[in-house]
């Protein structure tokens, strides 16, 4: 893939992306266009990498001309524009719709009419798999519209990929707790026995790189990971800022799951394993009667979960938050 478009490019994925992409020893990368609503970050963006091979555009993905535009001479698409803080949706679930339902059509729909787009990789959440707040519906929608475009059209790749939150990424727990931690601030956890799975971004990365290789009409993929509960996250960030802040258990909030959940049984009884990742098929690669007729396969009984995965122990917890980019600067300062 020669030129690649990220949309929603601005955010934390689209910044390593880039700077994968144009830090390839082969060279392969020929352009990166980063498609966004946010012109101050790509002004940002621009300074940092001063790059001929990084082009940017603003707009928004709800704009289906301007995708179009965006989408001319490209060969791949990393779909990560979306709304993604949970409370937003709540208050303001038609703007969840608006961007991350009709967005994703859009961007499916210009990347169909675009006849140089081979691969389109959608970002997805584990917040999509027994969704129970407005963010995690629209992103459900989302993928089902990633395999619904997979089965009705074959020149284009369709596929998606599927992770839960990114450690260190923007808007999540562990700026939040450093930040608390550093200012001598009581850190305010919601509930200590919680389950997050422990992603990096440069993982999340390969995720969607392995996608563009394997991926084949409507597939899915999900990378495994280790987890830790909340309250053994907040015990290593003390240790390793050597901080004695007091902690807060303020409660569960809504629309917020004690575990995450990143494959269904059902999605798992379909899927191929390859070691650090799934790939699970899309059941709408079927035709009718074997859709509506046939049975799974095999049956698996559990879900994958931030509960049944491998649970990180202190030590391994520790080493790798002390091995985070961000962990390190913020040690620093």
């Amino acid at each position: 893939m020669k030129r690649i478009l990220i949309t929603g490019g601005t955010g934390s994925f689209g910044g390593t992306m880039v700077r994968h992409l144009l830090g390839e020893k082969d060279g392969e990368t020929e352009e990166v266009v980063v498609f966004s609503r946010d012109e101050f970050k790509q002004h940002q963006m621009r300074q940092e990498f001063g790059s001929r091979k990084l082009r940017f555009i603003v707009g928004d993905v709800r704009d289906e001309y301007a995708l179009e535009r965006a989408m001319r001479g490209i060969d791949a698409v990393f779909h990560a524009a979306a709304l993604k803080q949970v409370p937003t949706g709540e208050f303001s679930p038609m703007e969840m719709v608006r961007t991350n339902v009709l967005g994703t059509q859009n961007v499916l729909d210009a990347a169909e009419q675009s006849p140089s787009v081979k691969k389109v990789v959608l970002l997805s959440t584990d917040k999509a798999v027994h969704p129970v707040n407005t963010m995690g519906i629209s992103k459900a929608l989302a993928e089902r519209l990633v395999f619904g475009k997979g089965h009705h059209f074959t020149d284009t790749v369709f596929s998606a990929v599927r992770y839960g939150n990114v450690m260190a990424s923007r808007g999540s727990v562990i700026p939040l707790f450093i930040d608390q931690i550093k200012k001598g601030k009581d850190i305010t956890v919601t509930d200590p026995a919680m389950t997050r799975f422990m992603l990096s971004l440069d993982d999340a990365i390969d995720l969607v790189l392995f996608a563009v290789e394997h991926g084949e009409q409507g597939d899915l993929f999900i990378r495994k990971a280790p987890a830790t509960t909340v309250g053994d996250l907040t015990m290593a960030l003390l240790n390793i800022f050597n901080a004695k802040n007091k902690i807060v258990v303020v409660g569960t909030r809504a629309g917020e799951k004690v575990h995450e959940t990143l494959a269904t049984n059902l999605e798992l009884s379909r899927a191929d394993d390859f070691k650090d990742y799934y790939r699970i098929k899309s059941q709408s690669g079927l035709n009718h009667e074997e859709f509506y007729e046939k049975g799974l396969l095999k049956n698996v009984e559990d879900d994958y979960t931030s509960e049944n995965t491998k649970r990180l122990s202190s030590t391994e917890l520790e080493a790798l938050l002390r091995s985070l980019d961000y962990v390190k600067r913020e040690l620093e300062r």
